[in-house]
């Protein structure tokens, strides 16, 4: 993927999000920046957190919904030996252990064990709705949240350096994870499997989807200079593509159904005229295809 330049401001830009920031501060400084009340992002990042934050300007938002599905990639520090109420290093520490000789073998052990398809339960301090309300509002607000296990995949889940101290081991580690995936969840995990519990001080996300560091700019240098990924351009690196005829693009202007074709692919797939211009979100449902969004 190239460098995004300056186009229309109606696609995605690539932030690289400070810490302490909330993921809606930026949209906030986005909003000022881009003269638009029509800004959303791709998938929260916790205050504490750094890193790729995908937005949607304009027309763009309608993409936000699908690319939430992609997966990301983190580099994230564990420290074992203290749990935290926010299993990340926001919250008080709820307990101590001493944790300065981690054998090797037991922590490869425990990383192993959160790796692949998981039943994860989520941090009790996360934006989701219990009865509809936040669980981070009944944390908050006194309450003792159980969440129940939700089915992720840990794709990768390495282990970069080690280092010991005399009552705690901080752990650096890649992730690569589906969408909901909770990386501070696996920092108190990896603790409690090896008894010694553990939370996580650093959190730098990477990439989402085919959006990655090296296209991220930051909130400063973007107020001196917009950088926007343009609609054809996001669709192309985000979703598998279909070239349509000059018929079919003028069925697919109106939302019609495809028939008798075949996309190639399960998932949403970006069509484009014979222009080269993106036009919608088709799915396959048999032989035909079927519109899921449409742009133009």
């Amino acid at each position: 993927m190239t460098e995004p330049t300056l186009g229309p401001l109606s696609g995605l830009v690539v932030v690289d999000k400070p810490a302490g920031w909330t993921s809606h501060d930026v949209v906030g400084r986005m909003r000022r920046i881009a003269g638009t009340k029509k800004v959303g992002h791709s998938g929260t990042l916790d205050p504490m957190a750094t890193g790729v934050l995908v937005l949607g300007i304009n027309r763009a938002t309608r993409l936000l919904g699908y690319l939430t599905l992609a997966d990301k990639e983190y580099l994230g520090t564990i420290r074992l030996g203290q749990t935290t109420v926010t299993d990340d290093a926001e919250g008080d520490v709820t307990e101590t252990v001493a944790a300065g000789q981690v054998d090797p073998a037991a922590l490869a052990k425990a990383v192993a064990a959160w790796t692949g398809d998981i039943a994860q339960v989520p941090s009790a301090v996360s934006a989701i709705k219990v009865d509809g309300v936040r669980s981070y509002t009944r944390v908050r607000a006194g309450e003792d949240v159980a969440l129940p296990p939700r089915p992720v995949t840990v794709l990768t889940f390495e282990i970069t350096d080690v280092r010991p101290g005399d009552d705690i081991t901080d752990v650096d580690v890649r992730v690569v994870c589906t969408s909901g995936t909770y990386v501070r969840a696996l920092a108190r995990d990896v603790g409690a499997t090896l008894g010694v519990g553990g939370h996580l001080t650093m959190l730098r996300r990477t990439r989402v989807g085919e959006f990655g560091l090296e296209l991220a700019h930051t909130l400063d240098e973007l107020e001196q200079q917009m950088a926007v990924v343009d609609l054809d351009s996001a669709a192309h690196s985000a979703f598998a593509t279909y070239a349509l005829t000059a018929e079919q693009a003028t069925d697919v202007r109106f939302g019609r159904v495809l028939t008798a074709i075949d996309l190639g692919s399960p998932g949403p797939v970006a069509l484009f005229d014979p222009s080269g211009q993106f036009l919608a979100l088709y799915e396959q449902r048999g032989g035909t295809a079927r519109a899921v969004a449409v742009f133009v």
